[in-house]
């Protein structure tokens, strides 16, 4: 099994955290995307999009992390990471798609702004866009806040709903965003950074950003 990867990406990085959670045997293709490696016929033969991450298993290939990390917890259902219920399993596809709608962005905005443009140069900081980003956390994260009260893991039981979640959270001190004001968020991230999978998952890309 291969898994095509860019230690920057975020959606990759929750692939790496599933497959290390299941203890899966992987190769990790490393796909050169600052050196177009991403936009060659051989590479776009395997994800049209052009993106990181993509899977190989035994000739079956997959794209989008979130279609990738359900296909892999198929593959030990006994971890019970995508749940055979289906009101279960709606629950934990409620949390993953709403942290690509709604938080991932959000977050993504104002990290970027404070932290990956002063520190690759890539620009003046645009204060408008962090007053967005900061307008949409304040909406959203009451929402997660309240999703995990009472329950260590979003859907009750660890799931990819909580790799989905979390990888939005990797650099939220270097963006200063706060979870002061939300005690359930920052318990539930704590246990997620404390798991043996997410800590070798998130090495590489803590890593390039040193």
């Amino acid at each position: 099994m291969k898994i095509y990867n860019g230690n920057f990406s975020a959606n990759a990085l929750r692939v790496r955290a599933v497959a290390l959670e299941l203890g899966l045997d992987f190769e990790t293709v490393e796909i050169n995307v600052m050196g177009g490696e991403n936009k060659s016929e051989d590479y776009l033969s395997i994800n049209p999009n052009g993106k990181v991450p993509a899977l190989e298993d035994d000739g079956f290939i997959i794209w989008e992390s979130r279609a990738i990390t359900t296909y892999l917890a198929g593959k030990r259902p006994d971890a019970g990471l995508y749940p055979d219920d289906i009101k279960q399993r709606a629950i934990v596809d409620q949390w993953s798609y709403w942290q690509t709608v709604h938080l991932g962005p959000a977050m993504s905005k104002v990290i970027f702004e404070r932290f990956f443009k002063p520190k690759f140069k890539m620009g003046e900081t645009n204060d408008a866009e962090i007053e967005t980003g900061l307008k949409d956390i304040a909406q959203f994260m009451p929402v997660l806040e309240a999703g995990l009260s009472g329950k260590d893991w979003i859907a009750n039981d660890l799931s990819v709903a909580d790799f989905a979640l979390a990888s939005a959270f990797v650099f939220r001190k270097e963006g200063d965003i706060s979870l002061n004001d939300y005690p359930n968020v920052g318990g539930w991230i704590a246990r997620m950074e404390s798991r043996r999978s997410w800590q070798d998952a998130v090495a590489p890309l803590v890593a390039m950003m040193a």
